[in-house]
């Protein structure tokens, strides 16, 4: 941990913010989550975790300092798993969204490695932020009538990279044998025949491992999306859903940015704890987070 990221641990470090929205309890630490869910969290509290590590390739946040060696950064991370780990409920779910750069693209990699040492993968999710599909490639598909091209990505201006434009979600348990509700994800079938051909005869299906969640579209970046390296709240709603919503009852961010993870537990009425040092950010989502409503 370098010494910008420890000066910025022991300015942050205050007493809690608690907040009640609609039935959920929300919990805010303005503290290093390492420290933090040690002290301030019951051993297997947590049911869901969704969360967004910095990702060691040199993003430019307000007060973190995502530099350093990858050797600090994966041993720093270790320390993270265990306190997760702990946290954690025996059936739980951990869903880690790692990205990369087109120069340094062993990072997701290299994390969910080191994240082996304390769980099972279970599932791999590709968050798709953009696509395009050519009419030509579908054939005669229902709903597809024309070329489509759909999402919000950021150019690469290259003639070695294509655009980047998907993350992973790495879906971690501690055994690799908790059940999931992949309906409460699920999307139609287009071939209203497999309705009844299938176990069942729900038209709804697995939605997959693909997951195309586009960002809102923004006027201002720095007034909209004041946080560099955020996720959308669909894609935590989609993941604390898939987990089960009748199993979890605490849903834990220890990097909170913005809070959408907690927005995505208030919106389904569950508990939520968060972990944040930046103050800029951890008042941006308690704004979020006091603004959000149950469905």
């Amino acid at each position: 941990m370098t010494g910008r990221r420890l000066a910025a641990v022991r300015q942050a470090t205050t007493s809690p913010r608690e907040l009640r929205v609609g039935p959920s309890n929300v919990r805010l630490f303005a503290e290093d989550c390492v420290r933090g869910m040690g002290d301030r969290l019951a051993p297997r509290s947590i049911d869901v975790v969704v969360t967004s590590p910095p990702h060691n390739l040199g993003v430019e946040y307000s007060t973190y300092h995502d530099g350093g060696s990858r050797t600090e950064y994966l041993a720093w991370l270790d320390r993270w798993a265990q306190g997760v780990k702990t946290a954690l409920s025996d059936k739980g779910s951990v869903f880690l969204n790692i990205g990369s750069k087109p120069k340094d693209p062993w990072v997701p990699f290299e994390v969910v490695a080191e994240m082996r040492k304390h769980f099972a993968l279970q599932n791999v999710i590709h968050w798709v932020k953009s696509i395009a599909i050519e009419k030509a490639d579908v054939g005669d598909y229902p709903g597809i009538t024309n070329d489509v091209a759909v999402g919000h990505f950021k150019p690469i201006n290259s003639d070695r990279f294509v655009n980047d434009v998907h993350e992973y979600v790495f879906h971690l348990t501690k055994k690799g044998d908790v059940p999931l509700d992949r309906l409460a994800v699920g999307v139609e079938y287009q071939d209203k025949s497999n309705v009844t051909r299938w176990r069942g005869g729900e038209d709804l299906r697995c939605r997959g491992n693909t997951w195309f969640v586009p960002y809102k579209t923004i006027r201002s970046r720095d007034a909209q999306r004041p946080h560099p390296a955020t996720f959308p709240v669909e894609l935590a709603r989609k993941a604390i859903l898939l987990h089960g919503r009748g199993r979890a009852r605490t849903v834990m961010d220890p990097f909170l940015g913005l809070g959408h993870a907690g927005v995505a537990a208030v919106r389904l009425g569950l508990d939520f704890v968060g972990f944040e040092i930046d103050p800029a950010y951890l008042a941006e989502a308690e704004a979020n987070l006091r603004a959000a409503r149950t469905a």
